[in-house]
């Protein structure tokens, strides 16, 4: 059986979450690179350290070939009786943009975060509205500004909170 045009395309575009593993830090570099090039962005050596830490968890986003076109981490932070998570990073290689792949990291970084429970945390630059379009849609409300938090460039990042989903709801 012959695969339509629509399923060529998909099994195309497929990409394929899994664990971020050390092998993956020097693509995990380049891809900062290119995202961050006026902010610092994080060496070989720093995704190599965030993978070591037990209190991370770090995904991959991967083409059909296996190539590394996303990566994000979660560190869980807190206290076994009051418990938070702070989403580390979030990057997608700008020709695989627009087609879910942050979002689908997201999510896993969530599973995550809502399995060891409490509220999630992140910074996100001023300017980035797709990111905070992003995290809205998943429940994050921004909660302050840290003025010049991004360095060198000087850029602000406003710091989202999502609440515990177990947390009661206001009514």
């Amino acid at each position: 059986m012959n695969a339509t045009p629509e399923e060529n395309t998909a099994a195309e575009n497929a990409v394929v979450i899994d664990a971020l593993r050390p092998e993956d830090a020097p693509r995990c570099a380049e891809l900062e690179q290119i995202l961050f090039p006026g902010d610092d962005p994080w060496s070989a050596d720093a995704f190599r350290s965030e993978l070591a830490s037990p209190h991370n968890r770090y995904f991959a986003a991967r083409d059909p070939q296996g190539r590394l076109i996303g990566y994000a981490g979660l560190a869980r932070l807190g206290t076994a009786i009051e418990p938070e998570s702070e989403v580390h990073t979030i990057g997608v290689d700008p020709v695989a943009r627009r087609r879910g792949i942050g979002g689908a990291l997201l999510g896993e970084l969530l599973a995550v975060a809502d399995r060891w429970g409490g509220p999630v945390f992140l910074e996100v630059r001023t300017d980035n509205d797709a990111a905070i379009a992003l995290y809205r849609r998943e429940g994050f409300e921004i909660v302050g500004t840290r003025k010049r938090y991004y360095q060198p460039s000087g850029a602000d990042a406003y710091t989202m909170r999502r609440p515990d989903p177990r947390e009661e709801s206001p009514a």
